[in-house]
């Protein structure tokens, strides 16, 4: 669970469920200093001099706001849609991608007005009926270390259970999901686990779980009939990478029940960057040892417009020939969403 040093409310925060709930379970911790907006300037309230700092601080920082209406972004290759929950995580990956596009807000938000938000969501999938509208929890963040204290998960859960044609699904690092196992969801919402081979979790996944303790809580999900999948990312091509994840895909089979009320589904994202990425990579952790050497990569443009150095083709190609013989050999009854 996710305790910050600092909340700070934004305006009229407080007036929903979730913020007056969030307020209530800190509001008697010594430790956290509770910040109640009178403007709209968060950055002012986050100490440090420079991106270093201020990044470090505001990992630990959690802001409680109000979602303005917005369309809501697409989410290519993993859902239709993202659904605009919370945005920011409090794992500190050196390689992680929101260093393009959230390195100036590193803090955690949660967005309160949840009913409009859901009521958003509905819009669209009235929009697309007859075809089945799936909306992604965690494109920009890692929803489950606050949901103890703020139920956003339990709550989106709960209204896409009861939902024809619109699904939800979520991807996390973290493990305290115990507080998920007991709901009602009709099987409408996927559960995935990010998950990397221990050279990489040790190396770049810093103030994240075990392997060991990611595949525990894996199983939990499994045994109380969620949907489950495995998201293995960033995928690295280091001299020993066929053999390290061919370890981790095993590992993956030791520790899951044989019988699942779904397949287990895989999606493969190899490593990429943009030069923003890598400049506040570079500025933000000086000791890094991530390979972000541009030569060696190809460079290519996203589906939100920026440019991203990628494997080059070659290495792609082996990488997915690699994945697909080995998830089908270990995992006979698979589905592999897409290996990019």
């Amino acid at each position: 669970m996710f305790i910050p040093k600092r909340i700070i409310f934004e305006k009229n925060a407080m007036n929903y469920k979730i913020g007056h709930n969030i307020y209530n379970f800190f509001k008697d911790k010594k430790e956290v200093e509770i910040i109640e907006m009178k403007g709209n300037r968060i950055k002012g309230h986050i100490p440090g001099d420079n991106l270093r700092d201020y990044y470090k601080e505001g990992k630990n920082t959690l802001v409680v706001g109000v979602k303005k209406k917005i369309d809501f972004q697409s989410c290519k290759p993993s859902a239709n849609y993202q659904l605009p929950l919370l945005s920011g995580c409090a794992g500190q990956c050196q390689y992680c991608y929101l260093n393009t596009n959230l390195s100036e807000r590193p803090y955690i938000k949660v967005n309160v007005n949840i009913d409009d938000i859901f009521i958003w969501a509905n819009g669209y999938i009235e929009a697309r009926k007859p075809e089945m509208t799936v909306f992604e929890g965690s494109a920009t963040s890692d929803p489950v270390p606050v949901e103890p204290y703020t139920n956003i998960l339990k709550s989106a859960i709960e209204f896409f259970s009861k939902s024809e044609k619109g699904r939800f699904r979520f991807v996390t690092k973290f493990t305290d999901i115990d507080t998920l196992l007991d709901i009602e969801h009709n099987g409408h919402t996927e559960v995935r686990f990010s998950l990397n081979t221990e050279k990489i979790i040790n190396e770049y996944e810093k103030k994240t779980p075990s392997l060991d303790k990611r595949l525990e809580a894996s199983r939990k999900i499994i045994e109380s009939g969620y949907p489950m999948g495995f998201l293995i990312a960033p995928v690295f091509l280091y001299d020993s990478w066929k053999k390290d994840y061919k370890e981790l895909l095993l590992k993956i089979k030791e520790s899951i029940p044989e019988k699942t009320a779904y397949p287990i589904t895989f999606e493969i994202i190899s490593h990429r960057y943009t030069a923003k990425a890598k400049s506040t990579i570079s500025e933000i952790f000086p000791e890094n040892t991530l390979p972000m050497n541009d030569e060696e990569r190809v460079c290519k443009v996203g589906q939100f417009g920026y440019k991203k150095f990628v494997y080059k083709n070659n290495e792609i190609y082996e990488m997915k020939e690699f994945f697909t013989n080995e998830i089908k050999s270990i995992f006979p009854d698979n589905i592999i969403k897409y290996i990019i």
